[in-house]
């Protein structure tokens, strides 16, 4: 639950500096989370979410 949620945090952070910085327009911030809306509720949701779980398991033990 806590990887989810930093997850959104985090590609809104990234889709609202596209749309400021880098022109994304409002139409295709839409899209993007409606895709993603409906990829959520697909049959591949947990795979995705067991990929993120396992790449945030790997960035988590790197010692810098």
């Amino acid at each position: 639950m806590i990887i989810s949620i930093s997850c959104v945090v985090l590609l809104g952070i990234v889709v609202f500096v596209f749309f400021r910085k880098d022109g994304l327009k409002l139409s295709h911030a839409l899209v993007a989370m409606l895709f993603g809306f409906y990829l959520a509720s697909t049959a591949i949701a947990p795979s995705i979410k067991a990929g993120d779980e396992s790449l945030a398991g790997l960035l988590g033990g790197f010692k810098f």
